[in-house]
């Protein structure tokens, strides 16, 4: 399996899929390679513990950045997976960034301890306010900014509302976000009647998957009284292509600032994945962290999954 690994490292190096790979630190004046393309990446990112350039418990904000941003990965991602790309970005930027994993699913052993999003997303929440805890308390700033993909864009919302966070954050960017939930995949219809149970509990193994229903418990009382919470500034950042999040206006609310990435780049075909490894958007991240210090936001061809060239 080793020699498998270290073969498919290889040849994707050599297709020009990945960058030389890293040893997941950079000198002072050596950036981290960024990558633009996400499947590559997903399967052996989760080779790694953390993402190059996140998780640095010595990292002092500075004045130019001075709150750490915390990274939330989706459903079936971990710290290391979805955050290839904005994990070396952010850090070359010169942001303290952090990532969790969280709602890891225990009853498989390591079969299923690899990757996250799997629990309640309320048991999740609370894993997150304990990190971001953690965070505040290495770092000494007084507040996070977050930035999540998929369900780590919903499930912070329960630690903002219910458990204190809305305190703790500052800037709220969400690539891929559902906040009206989704239809894909019937996951409605499984909710209200395939296992017999309610959308809060109804997919084996991923009870958050339930949650996605727009008729979940979950979903509702997040919703009661607007999502959005006064004092936290809110980006979506949304695809048209997006085949997990149906329909993909699921991520648009108002109160917040809304980022359709085809009205600015009609070439951008990422989808529900490549999203959170596409240029595009990481130019929109980057100017949603910092509105003081915006940049244009550029154009490039990206397919889906597997991404396409550094922005010019």
């Amino acid at each position: 399996m080793r020699r498998f690994s270290a073969s498919l490292l290889g040849l994707l190096v050599a297709c020009g899929l990945l960058g030389a790979p890293s040893s997941g630190s950079a000198a002072a004046d050596e950036p981290y390679p960024v990558p633009y393309n996400f499947l590559p990446y997903a399967v052996l990112g989760g080779l790694q513990t953390d993402a190059p350039g996140t998780n640095d418990w010595d990292c002092r904000p500075s004045k130019r950045h001075p709150r750490p941003v915390v990274l939330v990965h989706g459903t079936f991602g971990n710290q290391s997976t979805n955050w290839q790309t904005h994990g070396p970005l952010l850090a070359n930027e010169g942001y303290c960034v952090f990532a969790l994993t969280y709602g890891v699913d225990h009853t498989g052993g390591p079969a299923t301890e690899l990757f996250g999003g799997m629990d309640r997303m309320q048991a999740s929440a609370r894993e997150l306010r304990d990190f971001v805890g953690d965070v505040l308390a290495a770092t000494g700033a007084r507040k996070v900014d977050l930035v999540g993909h998929s369900q780590g864009t919903l499930m912070p919302s329960w630690y903002v509302k219910f458990l204190g966070g809305k305190k703790h954050v500052k800037r709220y960017v969400s690539i891929a976000p559902l906040w009206h939930g989704t239809q894909v995949g019937g996951v409605a219809a499984l909710a209200g009647g395939a296992f017999g149970a309610s959308p809060d509990t109804a997919v084996p193994l991923c009870v958050a998957c339930g949650q996605f229903s727009p008729d979940s418990r979950f979903l509702r009382k997040v919703r009661r009284g607007g999502v959005a919470e006064k004092g936290i500034v809110y980006t979506n950042i949304v695809t048209r292509y997006d085949e997990l999040v149906v329909p993909y206006t699921s991520g648009i609310e108002k109160g917040m600032r809304n980022i359709v990435v085809q009205d600015g780049c009609d070439t951008d075909l990422a989808e529900h994945f490549q999203i959170v490894a596409d240029p595009v958007t990481a130019g929109h991240v980057l100017n949603a962290l910092d509105p003081q210090r915006r940049r244009p936001v550029g154009c490039e061809l990206v397919l889906p999954f597997v991404g396409g060239p550094p922005p010019a």
